[in-house]
């Protein structure tokens, strides 16, 4: 007969040799856990960074294939007529074309609006926009108007010309000089491309002005 404590033995042997086969077992996963986890987190890490990356270099792409499809244009003219059948000129030393909107960009827009005859009316100024689809040239900084009919000179730092009428405004501020004297005031009108220019004042910048007899005569 076997003896029970020998069986006993036995079985304690072999609960502690099952026991020590798990925490073997335990012990090489925690040990390749350690190694595998760090380089795990590195990859991630890396893998972000490479992506903002290729996302930043995806951007940049794209704003130069944008941009590249942009219409530069040099000495460009524009020819015109507003709903009375008068004719206007749209001139710039440089635009450049907005694809998505449409748009121009002037640099150095020259503009002449011409009532018929010797009377023109000339603007320019350091740069603008020209909306064809929406009948506007802004123009500004640095706008100096030129009335050939009555010799008035308007210097301001914005013009708003709607290419259907040809009204002209600002509301920027303006100074005028001509052989009647000189004005300033807050914003004006200038209708019939000459015919008529309207300057209206605020509270803080009244209409002022200076009449120079001489120049009436």
């Amino acid at each position: 007969m076997t003896d029970p404590a020998d069986t006993h033995a036995h079985q304690d042997e072999a609960r502690v040799a099952a026991t020590a086969k798990a925490f073997r077992a335990r012990s090489r996963r925690v040990q390749l856990l350690r190694r595998v986890l760090p380089v795990a987190i590195i990859v991630l890490a890396g893998g972000t960074v490479s992506w903002i990356v290729l996302r930043s270099v995806m951007s940049d792409v794209e704003r130069k294939a944008g941009t590249s499809r942009e219409i530069r244009l040099d000495a460009l003219r524009f020819h015109g007529q507003d709903a009375a059948g008068r004719s206007f000129v749209i001139a710039a030393k440089g635009a450049v074309r907005d694809p998505e909107t449409g748009r121009y960009r002037l640099v150095g827009p020259a503009l002449r609006l011409n009532l018929g005859g010797r009377k023109v009316t000339t603007l320019t100024a350091d740069g603008g926009t020209y909306d064809e689809a929406g009948k506007t040239v802004t123009i500004g900084p640095n706008v100096r108007i030129s009335d050939g009919g009555s010799d008035l000179v308007l210097v301001t730092p914005e013009a708003v010309v709607n290419t259907s009428t040809g009204i002209i405004t600002g509301n920027k501020g303006v100074e005028g000089s001509g052989p009647l004297g000189t004005i300033s005031a807050s914003s004006y009108a200038i209708y019939e491309q000459g015919e008529r220019v309207v300057f209206s004042g605020s509270e803080g910048n009244k209409v002022r002005g200076t009449i120079n007899p001489a120049g009436s005569n």
